[in-house]
């Protein structure tokens, strides 16, 4: 070991360079940064006597579970003269188990509320740890202080279910051989075990969601999974621990969460896998583990998923809006002649260089019929990536079609990001809503169906695809084109096919769907799909205003207030047979002018004054029943001069 002087004059030499080294993941750079900080931002001397300064601890949120998994690990190194502590985010000790050597003046600092903080202690296990985020090994003369180069610690810092950093497991020795690689066994067991205490921590956290478990061994999945996500009925991620954060946080996500994390995200934004494979396994854990999930990346992943934990009663599934299996064409229709004849034609058309476009009210199902042709061409092992034009904010959409790379514009992602388009090719790209992308970037899309390729924002090269196009809309885009709201050469790259979905009042197999989505929303509710003649025939009298979207909500809806089977009386008052009679008089303001010239309200209009008008024009409830946002709501009722009766004068 080297002499008080020679190890002052090692530091010195370090920082008297006054530039930070390098970021890297050697033991030297660590230690020399922390060196580097000791001495430049927090004005330590490292010729000062040291002396561990104890305070009262707070506790550690999960100190139980922490608790266990130290007196585990504790087992594997009480013979070497180890003492283990846990030290919260501000670098105290709230726990600690072990006897170090009682005549060592080292050991005073590892005990219960010493504050191990880099700002006080100077360059040591736990406030190195703090600093850096990551396990690292503060061996012997790594420590900046003379005084305490004897000791030798191994640190891993602990983040809570949410990834913010909570405190650090530490493992210290107050004698140990002179070679760092002494402690490689320690670094392991201790990171090891960090990771074993969070992972408790986070499925207790998120008993009550759906877990993905994740490794690359199919076998070890369920006892050691190298990455677990939480998610909700929607799918949507809720939770990451930190083996997800670190293998899956370079994965491009859609946007339809927000920022860098995974959290806020739909897993189909982090896996290529359908998303009917990851319900899959919800409903069939006993086969979890031989299933594999491929990453955006590339990667590929062997899951699982433990079920929600509930009190008491069986766990129900989950009641999403993705259908739980891929739909097919045969299950789009029943005996109505037009969806036979358009299902027909859709199978000798699936598979050819055609783009199509799917011309459709609101709710009639567009979406469902894109996903059964993607099903039935020969992309099907490919990706389905769905882009809603008019969902999106206009702010956002052309860093989102098109991708970006790093530094474009203020608050981009650091590592820029994949548009969507891109990560269709191969595969399908459904734009539903088309006719509401403004026209600037309709320009855009044309140079990439005509060329083949997209250029990202900020890039110097383009980026090569192939591409399936299904674009879908509920408005007369030739009307939009008369308007010049429209280009009229995109369109005619669009529809190579024109497919025209009949709205769910016009169709011959109501009966049909009314009993197969019974039977689904059942399924997914957990209950029996019982209904009464009486209410069956009311649900076959009424006009569906939201088509297949609405019928779907109705029986969602009558599910789950029915406990013996669907009456009348369950009925919401909108099917009731004066419930039109009995809504409130509409008053409209006239159409601008430059929209539509003297041409009637729009189809699209009428149905948006027409769900205003039931919901008694409480947006929110508008724009749940049209499956769009508050703002599209709005940005369209003022398109088409739509004024509430109270703003009227």
């Amino acid at each position: 070991m080297r002499s008080p002087h020679h190890h002052i004059e090692a530091v010195m030499s370090v920082v008297a360079g006054g530039q930070l080294p390098v970021l890297d993941e050697r033991a030297e750079s660590l230690i020399h940064r922390s060196w580097f900080r000791c001495y430049n931002d927090y004005g330590l001397d490292p010729s000062s006597p040291f002396g561990a300064r104890t305070e009262s601890p707070a506790s550690l949120r999960y100190l139980q579970v922490a608790r266990a998994g130290m007196e585990e690990l504790y087992q594997h190194v009480a013979e070497l003269g180890y003492v283990l502590l846990i030290a919260d985010a501000n670098g105290v000790t709230l726990d600690a188990i072990g006897d170090p050597a009682s005549d060592s003046p080292l050991a005073a600092g590892l005990v219960l509320g010493a504050n191990w903080n880099e700002r006080l202690a100077g360059t040591n296990g736990i406030g190195t740890c703090l600093a850096e985020r990551r396990t690292l090994t503060c061996h012997r003369e790594d420590h900046y202080y003379t005084g305490i180069v004897g000791l030798s610690c191994t640190a891993t810092p602990l983040y809570d279910p949410l990834g913010e950093l909570l405190g650090v497991l530490d493992l210290s020795a107050v004698s140990s051989p002179e070679a760092r690689e002494s402690q490689h066994l320690a670094r392991h067991l201790t990171a090891l075990y960090g990771r074993m205490i969070e992972d408790a921590n986070f499925i207790d956290h998120f008993r009550e969601h759906w877990i993905l478990r994740l490794g690359t061994a199919a076998g070890l999945v369920d006892v050691n999974a190298q990455a677990m996500l939480a998610f909700d009925g929607d799918g949507m991620i809720v939770g990451a621990n930190t083996g997800a954060r670190s293998r899956l946080r370079m994965l491009e996500v859609s946007g339809l969460g927000g920022g860098d994390t995974l959290i806020g995200n739909n897993l189909s934004a982090v896996f290529r896998s359908r998303p009917h494979e990851i319900w899959k396994l919800a409903r069939t854990p006993e086969a979890s583990s031989r299933a594999a999930l491929d990453t955006w990346q590339g990667d590929r992943y062997y899951a699982a998923v433990a079920l929600p934990r509930k009190a008491a009663g069986a766990v129900r599934k989950p009641a999403i809006l993705v259908p739980s299996s891929v739909p097919t064409l045969e299950s789009l229709a029943g005996d109505d002649p037009r969806m036979n004849t358009l299902i027909s034609q859709v199978r000798r058309l699936a598979s050819r260089p055609l783009n199509l476009l799917i011309q459709g009210e609101t709710g009639s199902g567009k979406e469902v019929l894109a996903k059964a042709v993607h099903e039935a061409s020969d992309r099907a092992e490919q990706a389905f990536v769905a882009v809603n034009c008019a969902a999106i904010p206009e702010s956002l959409i052309e860093s989102e079609l098109f991708g970006y790379m790093p530094g474009t514009f203020t608050g981009a992602r650091s590592r820029g990001m994949t548009g969507l388009i891109q990560r269709a090719s191969g595969g399908t790209l459904f734009l539903d809503e088309i006719g509401d992308m403004p026209v600037d970037l309709q320009t855009r899309l044309l140079r990439v169906l005509s060329e083949g390729e997209v250029l990202p924002l900020g890039a110097d090269r383009p980026v090569p695809l192939d591409l399936h196009v299904i674009a879908a809309s509920h408005r007369d885009l030739r009307q939009m084109i008369a308007a010049g709201a429209f280009r009229e050469d995109l369109y005619y790259r669009l529809c190579g096919a024109t497919l025209a979905l009949p709205p769910l009042r016009e169709r011959a197999d109501l009966p049909y769907l009314i009993r197969t989505l019974l039977d689904e929303e059942a399924d997914a509710l957990g209950c029996e799909a019982r209904i009464d003649d009486a209410a069956f025939q009311r649900l076959l009298r009424y006009r569906w205003p939201g088509n297949i979207r609405q019928l779907r909500q109705v029986l969602r809806f009558l599910l789950s207030v029915s406990d013996d089977g669907i009456r009348v009386e369950h009925l919401p008052p909108e099917l009731g047979e004066f419930a039109d009679a009995a809504a409130p008089p509409i008053r409209v303001a006239p159409v601008p002018q430059t929209a539509y010239g003297d041409a009637a309200l729009p189809h699209d209009a009428a149905h948006l004054l027409d769900t205003l008008r039931r919901r008694h024009w409480n947006i929110t409830e508008a724009a749940r029943d049209l499956g769009l946002c508050r703002a599209t709501i709005y940005r369209r009722m003022k398109r088409h001069g739509i004024v509430p009766p109270n703003q009227l004068h």
